[in-house]
């Protein structure tokens, strides 16, 4: 956990719903204020205001992470309201699933757009911040399918390059006191696997039993279970540990 006494902000990108609202919950309950920033200002309501009602500082921003004017002023204005940002969660994500020969060119730029370019303007934005301080951490999100996956080459090369992405930011930021680390998650119950299930015509809960069949622990994950992981990596206590992938999938991975 992190000293609450400490005031860091953290900004938790795709913080309106599943990994990034319980990550976002995660670390106000750890003492951290929290930017919450999802493209729709209006959706990172709930989530706020369950921050708030427990006693913790949020604020919601809208932003577009593949914006470079609207990530600086997000940026900025997280600054200026809650405290400069020491803590960067690379959440924001999306799918266009599709096999190689049906998928459109906007469908490779779209996913590419906002996991990548969002992740290096975020970073960038946030760095000078963590530099100023002396002290950072930068946790992205990548995933199994960054080891291959039919029907996503698009989000797997995006979540691969998530993991170059990590190792080079540990490289660059390290001797500023910045950690960088990514996650890799296997099946997490999310809107985006219930989308998936209901894409292959399947209902959400035969999907995740089949999922768990394949899973050492036997059952699935949930959002919890990524946002315990960012939870320790933004801590002191993993001040040692960057550049690693934490794959948090159930067991081992190809």
């Amino acid at each position: 956990m992190t000293d609450p006494s400490q005031a860091r902000t953290a900004i938790v990108t795709g913080g309106a719903r599943g990994i990034g609202a319980a990550t976002a919950r995660r670390l106000a309950s750890d003492g951290l204020a929290v930017a919450v920033v999802d493209l729709d200002e209006e959706s990172c309501t709930g989530v706020v205001g369950e921050i708030t009602a427990a006693g913790g500082r949020a604020l919601g921003i809208g932003a577009d992470v593949a914006s470079e004017d609207s990530v600086a002023s997000a940026v900025e204005r997280i600054a200026h309201d809650l405290g400069e940002p020491t803590v960067l969660i690379n959440n924001a994500g999306i799918t266009r699933d599709n096999l190689l020969f049906k998928m459109s060119v906007a469908d490779w730029d779209s996913v590419m757009n906002v996991h990548l370019r969002g992740a290096f303007l975020m970073s960038r934005a946030a760095q000078k911040h963590m530099v100023s301080a002396k002290w950072g951490r930068i946790v992205n999100l990548s995933s199994t399918s960054a080891l291959g996956n039919r029907g996503q080459v698009n989000y797997s090369a995006a979540k691969a390059g998530m993991q170059g992405f990590t190792k080079t930011l540990a490289i660059e930021l390290g001797p500023f006191g910045v950690t960088a680390n990514a996650i890799a998650p296997g099946f997490i119950a999310t809107d985006m696997t219930a989308a998936t299930a209901e894409r292959m015509g399947m209902t959400f809960e035969d999907f995740k039993t089949a999922a768990a069949s394949q899973i050492a622990v036997r059952r699935v994950g949930y959002p919890e279970d990524i946002a315990n992981t960012v939870s320790f990596l933004i801590s002191d206590e993993a001040s040692f540990i960057s550049g690693q992938v934490i794959y948090v999938a159930g067991g081992p991975t190809n």
